[in-house]
């Protein structure tokens, strides 16, 4: 009996100096998505409109929101809400949508992932801790869901600071705890219940709706279009990639409006992050590069991060502007393999880059060579194909190993798997 005791009298002593709290108890965790799984439930809706596209958001302390796509289950359904230095993580982007496939309620948003294409989600009958998750959109984990109003909060219109109060019950707000987002009764006094869409949590101003013609991408809707479209954004839009008539989009040298994490480019971390490699062996030089569509790949530095890095790769008609010119490296710091090449912008200095990781649509994207965000990293072979001369070659980073190979898609770069049958080929335009 009274070891019984003893025994049950430890369990409770460490039960209450343990450091697990009730919301780690239920934190999920999985090496890897089932992708088919994930691309079922998890799809884009181009059609949607946004208040907001790729913008991060800010708490009153000043960190951002992010979501990691390996701490929810294998469809990345049940993934907490996380709170982080801005720009210190991957998963800080979010499109803040007012009207498509799963929203039909006005001077409403829903808030998605643009890493995951999952939404901001509420359920009150999950346990204490683990109510505030990002779910398929539409509220069913096959990504078969219409419209649910535990993904649907108040919104003005603005930037903020604003509460996120879901409409499935509207006494309850968003709350920062510590380093994850949960859920507390609304308290007008309560910071942590205040965010802002815009990075560092710094004010904003309303949005402005912009009519462009661009072919530049957000992290999600990586469709091009030939045709005006109606593009709602914080800050002002950056010129259009098809704009190259008048000479392109020069490589801006101050802050300016970018499209992704950060918002403003930073001339100083760009330095950093884009550093020429001089001591690098150029087969060609400055040189255009033609899709087997017949297009030439296009950079439009402003399309990115606050680096310059995350560029989607654009497919325009050839015309020779200095966003089309690339330098083809066999040798040098980011480039020790043989028969392999870098394939680099001379504009931005960043190299074309493959990421199996990143969202269906936004696989290929320029990025620092080396792999590091910061430019510190030496060689990654998803920006390595193989190349032994000549003016033709096929887009197969090695990391992939022949399977998957770069190809032209709706307007810009994307991969799918190598056919090995000579259509895949680009051609240099010496």
């Amino acid at each position: 009996m009274h070891s019984s005791v003893l025994i049950f009298l430890g369990l409770q002593s460490f039960a209450t100096a343990s450091p697990i709290t009730p919301s780690a108890v239920f934190r999920r965790a999985v090496t890897e998505l089932n992708q088919a799984a994930f691309e079922e439930a998890q799809q884009p809706d181009n059609t949607a409109t946004k208040a907001f596209s790729g913008t991060q958001i800010g708490t009153s302390d000043g960190r951002c929101l992010f979501v990691d796509e390996l701490s929810g289950d294998f469809r990345a359904n049940l993934t907490p809400i996380q709170v982080a230095d801005c720009d210190s993580t991957d998963g800080q982007g979010w499109d803040v949508i007012t009207a498509g496939k799963h929203i039909d309620a006005a001077n409403s948003m829903i808030i998605v992932s643009t890493l995951t294409n999952a939404c901001f989600n509420f359920d009150p009958r999950r346990a204490a801790g683990n109510q505030v998750l990002l779910f398929s959109c539409g509220g069913r984990a096959d990504g078969g869901g219409a419209v649910t109003d535990s993904q649907l909060f108040a919104f003005d219109g603005s930037s903020g600071p604003l509460t996120f109060s879901p409409e499935n019950d509207p006494q309850s707000c968003f709350t920062v705890k510590g380093n994850v987002v949960d859920v507390a009764a609304c308290d007008s006094g309560n910071a942590d219940q205040l965010f802002t869409f815009g990075a560092s949590g710094a004010g904003g101003s309303a949005p402005v709706e912009t009519t462009v013609t661009s072919v530049a991408s957000t992290e999600t809707n990586t469709q091009a279009t030939a045709t005006p479209v109606t593009v709602t954004a914080t800050t002002a839009t950056p010129p259009a990639a098809t704009n190259v008539a008048a000479g392109g989009i020069p490589n801006p040298t101050e802050a300016v409006p970018v499209s992704r994490a950060g918002g403003v480019l930073q001339p100083s971390a760009v330095a950093e992050s884009q550093e020429r490699d001089d001591t690098a062996t150029r087969a060609f030089a400055s040189v255009s590069i033609k899709a087997p569509n017949g297009q030439c790949l296009f950079v439009d530095p402003t399309a990115g991060d606050f680096r310059e890095n995350l560029v989607p790769v654009a497919l325009v008609d050839c015309a020779g502007t200095p966003n089309e010119r690339f330098d083809v490296i066999t040798a040098g710091v980011h480039n020790n393999a043989q028969a392999s090449a870098l394939i680099v912008s001379s504009l931005t200095n960043g190299c074309i880059s493959f990421d199996g990781r990143r969202p269906t649509g936004d696989t290929v994207t320029l990025f620092s060579c080396g792999g590091r965000a910061d430019g510190g990293g030496e060689t990654n072979n998803g920006q390595l194909v193989p190349f032994t001369g000549g003016t033709s070659f096929a887009f197969a980073p090695e990391s992939e190993r022949n399977a998957t190979c770069i190809v032209a898609g709706a307007g810009r770069l994307d991969s799918t798997p190598c056919t090995n049958d000579g259509s895949q080929l680009f051609t240099i335009l010496a």
